[in-house]
């Protein structure tokens, strides 16, 4: 199982005096998590500068396309967002047993859950010594799910609707993602808040998820963010 995967299946895998390693994160998926980071980063720092415009710019408009170059920037890293999303489903599907974590969480499990209610104890230092995984832990593995599955997909899809809102009635845009303006009443205003509201919960979750990949680098005893680099998880004893 996804949440079976704890340091004691490393010795079957792999022996060593201190250090045991194990192929986690395969090339496709370690290039989507940071293209994934990149185009977070601009789409957070120019939706800013969308939601609140910088002040009016001296001389003749004409000779001004600062905003315009912003939304640009804006576009094109949705653009990159949502391909790569569509390259990571298919990777799921066809990658290694860790690629699908963030896809599928055991909730009918009660072990599971248990594992998840003592990461968060270990994540407040009410647990003196760490568990260690494969792959995510269950509580990485839950809010990975939360914020890149079903986050991902609400930002995707408010995003291109406001898009396509943008780019006309009858768009491509439009016609695949203008429904989501339509759930909203026909308030395109509403779509947009809830677009604005889930830039600022990634924003947070990308603070928080930066903060425990370091913690855990040094206190577990195992590799975090190194692996999302070669791709192999370090374990020392």
């Amino acid at each position: 199982m996804l949440y079976e995967h704890s340091v004691d299946a490393l010795d079957k895998i792999k022996d060593a005096k201190l250090v045991k390693a194990v192929y986690v994160y395969e090339a496709p998926l370690r290039l989507w998590h940071w293209v994934n980071a990149l185009a977070i980063v601009v789409l957070a720092i120019t939706g800013w500068f969308i939601g609140s415009p910088t002040p009016t710019m001296q001389g003749e408009a004409s000779d001004n396309f600062l905003f315009g170059y912003i939304r640009f920037a804006h576009f094109a890293a949705g653009y990159v967002l949502g391909i790569f999303w569509l390259v990571r489903i298919y990777w799921a599907l066809v990658g290694n047993e860790h690629s699908i974590q963030i896809f599928v969480i055991p909730v009918w499990s009660k072990h599971w859950w248990s594992e998840v209610l003592w990461e968060l104890r270990w994540y407040l230092f009410l647990e003196r010594v760490p568990k260690k995984y494969i792959g995510h832990n269950p509580m990485a593995q839950l809010a990975m799910f939360m914020m890149f599955t079903v986050g991902m997909f609400i930002m995707l899809f408010t995003g291109f609707a406001l898009y396509g809102e943008g780019l006309g009635e009858g768009s491509w845009a439009d016609r695949l993602f203008g429904w989501v303006i339509s759930l909203a009443g026909g308030n395109s205003l509403q779509v947009h808040n809830w677009h604005h509201l889930g830039m600022w919960l990634i924003v947070t979750f990308v603070i928080v998820h930066v903060y425990a990949a370091i913690r855990e680098d040094i206190m577990s005893r195992q590799s975090m963010i190194s692996t999302m680099i070669s791709g192999w998880r370090m374990f020392k004893d």
